[in-house]
């Protein structure tokens, strides 16, 4: 596996500008991949598009609409009897009761289920539902380097404009970071390794 290092870019022309000032650095174009990230849910992971099978944020939603609609639905179709048999209703509007409870339901069950979490689950640090971060859509500038120069690599990345700077361990053939994942989450690079090495304290000679 490559250490691969990478930061985005809002342009193709400010990737570019980066790259300069990389190969300026002593880094060889090989080591370079510029490409462009699309916006989550955009990646067209499934033959009718998105990402994911579901929303990770709905949890078991479909089921709760399920139950509910079986439920209400029973229970708005014994109604609509009732009330067929009081007002005489036609056949149809009896269906049709039924189905406005079947739908009210669905709906109701939905609404229950969703965002609520297994007993004794843990919020998320962040307070938000705890699924991988999406990742901003953006000019993806990739460099392939070794850890001696990973701290320049980051320095350089980072004074050319570029945010979000992470670092990955993949596979890199001729030229191109060929196992990205756009829905893999980024391991950031600490700001610390874009810093210059602190220089050691002056000694004064004794008197």
């Amino acid at each position: 596996m490559a250490l691969i290092v990478a930061a985005r870019y809002t342009t193709f022309d400010q990737a570019q500008t980066a790259a300069r000032a990389l190969f300026a650095g002593g880094f060889a174009e090989d080591d370079v991949h510029i490409f462009y990230v699309n916006m989550a849910g955009a990646h067209a992971k499934y033959p009718i598009g998105g990402d994911r099978p579901a929303d990770p944020d709905a949890g078991p939603a479909q089921y709760g609409a399920l139950l509910g609609g079986a439920g209400l639905g029973l229970i708005g179709a014994v109604a609509g009897g009732l009330i067929g048999a009081a007002l005489t209703l036609t056949p149809l509007a009896v269906l049709a009761v039924a189905g406005v409870g079947a739908y009210i339901g669905s709906f109701m069950g939905a609404l229950f289920v969703t965002g609520r979490r297994k007993p004794g689950a843990a919020p998320a640090a962040s307070g938000q539902p705890d699924h991988p971060e999406a990742r901003h859509a953006g000019v993806l500038l990739a460099l392939h380097t070794d850890p001696t120069r990973e701290a320049e690599a980051c320095r350089l990345l980072r004074g050319a404009g570029g945010v979000d700077v992470e670092r990955a361990n993949g596979r890199w053939q001729d030229g191109h970071w060929v196992d990205f994942d756009p829905l893999r989450p980024p391991e950031r690079e600490p700001e610390s390794m874009s810093s210059p090495a602190a220089a050691p304290p002056p000694t004064v000679a004794p008197r």
